[in-house]
């Protein structure tokens, strides 16, 4: 019966989107209780006040992570697609029939993206608003400090065991999770609402990037959405944007581990390590390859246009 009401793509979007507050609702009432009893009711006015000096801080704030953010967009997903639209096939793509080359040239492109995310950030960074919206800038650029000083205690290690946790949880949970919501269920609805693949991709990796909630980094990590995007759109699989997902957040957490740990001399914060010719290098590489994962996927023949 339910299905039968969601005959229109915008109120599909609406009903995800509803589904997806509620469980995150519930979901950060459940993460608060569990952080109280474990850690004690001043930790967690700690983490509401974001104050990170006391120790309990970081185990807490992962647990918070998971059973409030993590785990509840993973189970509105799961929950929509196989229960509210009864059609996980088309709405998280979940198949694993891909040619064998494509996760091959997923992760060139992963790899190969490194300068052009940082061209991207670059011009993300000196983006100003109108005079007008100081106000909304400023606003802007505190809600970014916050979440960096965030995500530098939860990527905090010292150990190899931290290590493969952080990898296992930011690097391949969080993409699961991520890719099910964006490309599965939001990209597949976009789809049907735009009628055009190029608009609902672009949206859709808007919509992600927005997601994040760091205005200062939209252009690269949507830039990363619509790769994700084309990933997924290509092959009908979910999982070429999962592996695509993991290598770039699981490369994140390995180079600030090896970089915490005097590894490696190269900040991973540092956004002036390539140049311009080394950014059109990277662009015009990853076109070719996206050409040639296209062609790959739909085994035929094409033009090169996207």
């Amino acid at each position: 019966m339910i299905k039968s009401l969601l005959r229109r793509p915008h109120q599909e979007l609406l009903t995800f989107i509803a589904i997806t507050l509620g469980i995150i609702v519930i979901g950060y009432l459940i993460g608060g209780a569990m952080v109280t009893g474990l850690y004690g009711l001043d930790t967690l006015m700690a983490i509401g006040i974001l104050d990170l000096s006391n120790p309990k801080v970081p185990n807490a704030l992962w647990l918070l992570q998971i059973v409030s953010t993590t785990l509840p967009i993973l189970a509105a997903s799961l929950i929509f697609a196989f229960f509210i639209v009864k059609d996980p096939q088309t709405y998280l793509r979940p198949t694993f029939k891909i040619h064998w080359v494509l996760p091959i040239i997923v992760f060139c492109v992963m790899i190969i993206s490194s300068p052009l995310i940082e061209c991207l950030s670059n011009v993300n960074q000196k983006l100003q608003l109108p005079p007008f919206l100081a106000g909304l800038q400023r606003w802007m650029r505190q809600t970014e400090d916050q979440a960096q000083k965030l995500t530098t205690v939860l990527l905090q290690m010292n150990t190899v065991g931290q290590l493969i946790f952080r990898v296992l949880i930011v690097g391949l949970l969080t993409s699961i999770v991520e890719e099910f919501m964006f490309r599965g269920c939001v990209q597949t609805i976009l789809l049907k609402w735009f009628k055009n693949p190029h608009i609902a991709i672009a949206v859709t990796a808007a919509l992600f990037s927005a997601f994040h909630m760091e205005f200062f980094g939209f252009l690269p990590r949507m830039m990363l959405g619509m790769l994700f995007g084309y990933f997924v759109y290509y092959s009908g699989s979910i999982w070429t944007a999962v592996w695509g997902h993991f290598i770039n957040n699981g490369t994140a957490v390995v180079v600030s581990y090896l970089y915490q740990n005097k590894k490696i001399t190269v900040n991973p914060d540092d956004t002036h390590i390539f140049n311009w010719v080394i950014y059109l290098f990277s662009l015009l590489i990853i076109l070719f390859l996206l050409f040639l994962y296209r062609t790959i996927a739909t085994g035929k023949k094409q033009s090169l246009q996207f």
